[in-house]
């Protein structure tokens, strides 16, 4: 039975890719089959697309959260970038309770963002070391926001060709992530958003 689903699966696919070679004879068009639950396999696979234009001299956009999380982004928002040709600007988002809590907490400590922030550009730095080596002809721009980071990254939105953000996987809270960060850039955003999972292990 499993063999039989394999196999006409695969036939769906050929019959399919080449119908879409035929409609656009210079799109490079690959296939794949995979076993697994359809949410998450399509979820894992994703880009969320909006009708319109898309600026196509603009930076992709990467949002950079200083956890496993975000290398993924990482690694697909610097191969994206390569292929097309485009800049990178990769942005780091910090709030700090003492500085952006509410007025008590802001009275009561006389807080100096300035260390703060100068510990966050360099987590943001050493999350892109090596990546530039890899990718020497990506033009990267390194952004340190002082705000969260779905408003700090829907900044770019206009202007960008791409955004990409992290998520943890598969599991009980990627759907409470998903719903913050990356569902105010789905839904606001303009151009494509691409949320990428962290791989298990």
């Amino acid at each position: 039975m499993l063999a039989q689903l394999r196999e006409e699966g695969q036939a769906l696919l050929a019959g399919t890719a080449a119908a879409l070679r035929c409609d656009h004879p210079t799109l490079d068009i690959g296939t794949q089959q995979t076993h697994g639950d359809t949410a998450a396999v399509l979820q894992h696979a994703s880009a969320v697309i909006r009708p319109g234009d898309t600026p196509d001299s603009g930076p992709d956009v990467v949002g950079v959260d200083g956890s496993p999380t975000s290398e993924a982004a990482i690694a697909f928002a610097f191969d994206a970038a390569a292929v097309r040709g485009a800049g990178l600007v990769a942005v780091h988002c910090w709030t700090d309770p003492a500085i952006d809590g509410p007025v008590p907490a802001y009275s009561a400590v006389s807080a100096d963002p300035e260390p703060i922030a100068n510990a966050e550009r360099i987590l943001l730095a050493e999350r892109l070391a090596g990546w530039a080596d890899k990718y020497p002809d990506v033009s990267v721009q390194q952004v340190l926001a002082h705000d969260r980071p779905a408003p700090a990254l829907l900044k770019y939105a206009a202007t960008a060709q791409l955004i990409v953000v992290g998520t943890p996987g598969h599991g009980k809270l990627t759907s409470v992530l998903l719903g913050s960060i990356s569902h105010a850039l789905i839904s606001h955003a303009a151009c494509p958003v691409v949320a990428r999972p962290h791989p298990p292990g």
